[in-house]
């Protein structure tokens, strides 16, 4: 960490920030979701005809499913694939008390975009009583997963769970909407470092898509505030993300508008969205790197149905390579592979891990 970056950091956080180095140089990793199989996709439009006990024996075997497939790919970190969400984060809505789910969308019919999800409206004081259910995700995790990779947990922030939240009793904005929940996904951030948990992205999509419209200061700081109490006590990340649903993106996929403010955020290793956009602004990985964070830098693009060969790959480590240490570097897929069908999804995690490989041959790492 720069001399400058450590003063920036103790003039908002009141003390100097705990760096967990990376565990190894040109780690392969993930940023959290993968596609289910489609037999839960089926029994999810069925529950009706399910026990409670056929619900839980799902919800193992689709998590043993997601950490096979990560497994025999070779990844170094793995997550459980939030087998048992809907939609990267919708299924955390059912968990918020003070809010009620408005079953009309926008519009209904024709390509698919964020404008055919319905909002929640609010009803009352926002909270959570019982958890986001994250803790109990990442337990089922430390059960099947075998000895080896490092097991992360994933959870959406309080900026971008409040973007489903329409504005309304005594939450005026969505800075309001934001506000009330930093206090349930802190919580649950305690709760998931309580329990083992020494790796957690904290995603935050709908920062990285309106930074170029708002204050990013303002991001850092709901930021900071969210992951004050877990600070030093495990492995923090953040995914800077241009949105995924359906395969499409919703922002501005530009970095420049989160820089400099974002070098403040106070975490070890940021996920970047590189592969689906040509490697565009590829210089910030120095940028990153030279202020003392890691980077995960996205080379699989989950958007696309191109499997990128193992040669690919390498060609795209060897990029990075240019822009900032072996140390510094992790690799992963742009985002979340839930969109992406298992068949590709699977060989392209299997290629990453194998093209990573033969750079770290080259560089006498394995």
């Amino acid at each position: 960490m720069s001399p400058r970056q450590g003063s920036r950091k103790e003039r908002r956080l009141g003390s100097p920030m705990k760096r967990h180095s990376a565990r190894a140089p040109l780690r392969t990793t993930v940023v959290g979701s993968y596609p289910f199989p489609g037999w839960l996709e089926f029994a999810s439009s069925h529950l009706e005809q399910f026990g409670e006990a056929d619900i839980e024996e799902m919800r193992n075997d689709a998590v043993i499913m997601a950490v096979h497939d990560q497994v025999a790919a070779g990844l170094d970190v793995i997550t459980d694939g939030e087998q048992t969400r809907y939609d990267f984060n919708l299924s955390f809505y059912g968990r918020l008390e003070g809010i009620r789910g408005n079953a009309s969308s926008p519009r209904r019919f024709g390509p698919p975009a964020h404008d055919q999800r319905g909002k929640y409206e609010v009803r009352g004081k926002i909270r959570s009583t019982h958890g986001l259910g994250a803790v109990e995700e990442f337990k089922r995790l430390q059960k099947v997963a075998p000895p080896g990779p490092v097991l992360k947990a994933s959870v959406p922030g309080p900026y971008t769970l409040s973007g489903r939240i329409s504005p309304g009793g005594s939450y005026k904005s969505r800075w309001e909407v934001t506000e009330a929940l930093i206090p349930v996904v802190r919580e649950e951030l305690e709760k998931l470092v309580e329990a083992g948990c020494e790796e957690i992205t904290l995603d935050e999509p709908s920062m990285s898509c309106y930074a170029h419209r708002e204050d990013p200061g303002r991001f850092v700081k709901i930021f900071a505030e969210t992951v004050g109490p877990v600070t030093g006590r495990c492995r923090l990340s953040t995914h800077l993300c241009f949105g995924n649903y359906k395969g499409r993106a919703v922002g501005l996929r530009r970095y420049a508008p989160l820089f400099p403010a974002f070098f403040d955020l106070p975490v070890e290793e940021m996920h970047l969205e590189m592969a689906s956009r040509e490697f565009a602004e590829i210089e910030i990985v120095r940028e990153i790197a030279s202020q003392g964070i890691d980077v995960a830098v996205g080379i699989i693009d989950v958007k696309s149905y191109y499997i990128e060969t193992p040669s690919d790959v390498a060609d795209r480590v060897r990029l990075c390579l240019k822009h900032a240490p072996a140390e510094r570097l992790s690799f992963a897929p742009d985002c979340g592979l839930s969109q992406t069908a298992r068949w590709a999804a699977s060989q392209k995690l299997v290629n990453l891990v194998s093209g990573v490989a033969t750079v770290r041959r080259e560089l006498g790492l394995l």
